[in-house]
């Protein structure tokens, strides 16, 4: 009897879906690239030639990098596992740093100093730490991943998405809402129904096409600024800054207290963020995926890049938008190519930010939805004490930022006069710093103790005190007994967990639809990213006609 021989599945490498999912998280990238160019102008004044000349050119060759590395490991997954419906991970500049490393690694330098270069040094060595870090994490981040429960890990995953990702768009939404929310609505329809287009017509593209002309029939974009943008386009070539990122390198020390906490932060993200693509049916190797992160870190600092790149939020968007494995890697080349260019310059002044900015609220009513329908029920809570110290950061910069508009701070109106108005800023810095980690710590506390696994509940506490002493939570910054009496008060709760326990009592008793929820969980488990009824068609869709779901795998 002659052996058959298994069958391999036929793997394109663009689908329908990846059209819809391209633009949209092409956009998403573009207004980050975007974001960023204008903050290395405006707030560091840093050279425009050496923003577009430099800093854009060694992102676009970590964006390509990273995107066909990512293209490649989900077309791996794809063959292994004999499915079509494998999405790749978005991959771009990470959101929450391109701000941190401005605000407060490179701006304070800039203001002590007068010289632009001197901070872009520094911004080098402390993306090039970072890299650092994630690397080391990605021996590290498995294990957490494995014990960590998984609405601590989709809950503070959803309080980035909630806060630092949603909210700015959707002030700059409502800000010029006649023209984003007809953008938005435009993507709701598209990418949360059954409803197409004529023509299959892209949605995404659709919807910046529709802003676009809104915007310039409203007046709101100039002729002037485009032919001026216009004439500073030129070619730029990526080359290796390391005398830059030397004498950065040179003075690391202060860099380490933002740098340690943001590292872990990043290789956190990173597990959160495979989490959410496990749940959504994709299960990658997490310490793959750190190692790229990491790298990808390291080349674009010594490129002369302070922006470290990561995994997006947002796998499970891109799923339901059809998303395979091409839209990625056509993400990163054009938006290089556009970097290569010195593009950014000019599409600032073509496409209006309001008709941008709506696909990054979409990402994040999509992981903010995934954190509930991906948990058991009885974790709800749990989900929710993830997000809030992801909100109290948030609001803190918020209240920072405020201030130093009006030429003060914090520490010089007083908590006394703060806390007069209402406004607990002693005690929300204290509980966001090390957002990530802390609420990954308090989520899986609550989640321990409502299943009734009080030694499990008991070991976290403990973890969240020892982090909490030497500062990598509730600390704002790197030192032995950062903060004692939060420390404190974790082993207290560990102790009272420990007591507890002593009863021995039973576990709760899962719910009937929890054993599926784990069963979609487990990377063993077969992935599919729909309901078991159906199977993916050759356009990237569960049917053919409708988005797979993001929150059903």
């Amino acid at each position: 009897m002659v052996p058959t021989k298994p069958t391999v599945v036929a793997l394109p490498f663009w689908v329908r879906g990846d059209t819809n999912a391209f633009f949209g998280f092409g956009v998403n990238v573009l207004v980050n690239v975007l974001t960023l160019t204008g903050l290395c102008v405006a707030v560091v004044n840093l050279p425009e030639g050496e923003v577009f000349g430099t800093i854009l050119p060694a992102l676009g060759i970590a964006l390509v990098a990273g995107n066909v590395y990512y293209t490649l490991l989900a077309r791996r997954l794809a063959r292994r596992e004999q499915r079509t419906d494998v999405t790749a991970l978005p991959y771009g500049p990470s959101v929450p740093h391109m701000f941190i490393v401005i605000f407060v690694i490179m701006l304070p330098i800039y203001l002590r100093t007068r010289d632009p270069v001197r901070a872009w040094e520094a911004g080098l060595a402390w993306a090039f730490i970072i890299g650092v870090i994630v690397l080391v994490g990605a021996f590290v981040g498995p294990y957490i991943r494995r014990y960590a429960p998984r609405a601590a890990l989709l809950g503070t995953l959803a309080g980035i998405s909630v806060t630092f990702i949603s909210m700015n768009p959707a002030g700059q939404m409502w800000r010029t809402a006649w023209v984003a929310l007809p953008v938005f609505a435009l993507l709701l329809i598209g990418l949360l129904t059954d409803v197409k287009l004529p023509f299959q017509f892209p949605i995404g593209l659709a919807a910046l096409l529709v802003g676009t002309a809104i915007g310039w029939a409203g007046g709101a974009m100039s002729v002037p600024d485009v032919t001026a943008a216009a004439r500073d386009v030129a070619v730029a070539v990526p080359s290796f800054k390391l005398d830059l990122l030397l004498t950065g390198l040179g003075d690391m020390a202060p860099l380490l207290a933002t740098a340690i906490p943001l590292g872990v932060y990043n290789f956190t993200e990173g597990m959160s963020n495979v989490e959410s693509a496990a749940t959504a049916g994709d299960h990658y190797n997490l310490r793959s995926v750190l190692l790229a992160d990491g790298a990808g870190a390291v080349i674009g600092a010594a490129l002369g890049s302070p922006f470290p790149p990561a995994v997006y939020v947002g796998h499970p968007g891109w799923k339901a938008a059809g998303g395979r494995t091409g839209y990625s890697m056509a993400t990163g080349v054009v938006i290089a190519v556009l970097c290569f260019l010195g593009m950014f310059g000019l599409l600032a002044t073509i496409f209006p930010t309001a008709a941008i900015v709506p696909i990054l609220l979409y990402i994040g009513l999509l992981i903010g939805a995934q954190a509930f329908q991906a948990t058991p029920r009885a974790h709800a809570a749990a989900v929710v004490a993830a997000l809030i110290p992801n909100i109290a950061a948030w609001a803190t910069s918020q209240i920072d930022n405020t201030l130093a508009a009006a030429g003060t701070t914090a520490a010089a109106v007083g908590d006394e006069a703060l806390n007069g108005a209402g406004v607990v800023y002693d005690g929300l810095l204290v509980l966001g710093q090390g957002a990530i980690l802390a609420g990954l710590v308090l989520g899986a506390v609550v989640v321990f103790i409502i299943d009734k696994r009080f030694v499990r509940a008991a070991v976290f506490a403990g973890v969240g005190a020892v982090l909490s002493f030497v500062g990598l939570i509730h600390g704002e910054k790197i030192e032995w007994n950062a903060n004692g009496p939060v420390a404190l008060g974790y082993l207290f709760v560990a102790a009272i967990c420990a007591v507890f326990a002593l009863g021995r009592p039973a576990p709760r008793v899962p719910d009937p639809d929890e054993a599926e929820l784990d069963r979609r969980h487990e990377p063993s488990a077969p992935a599919v990213a729909t309901a078991p009824a159906t199977v993916a068609a050759p356009d990237g869709t569960a049917d053919g006609t409708r988005p797979a779901s993001a929150v059903n795998g």
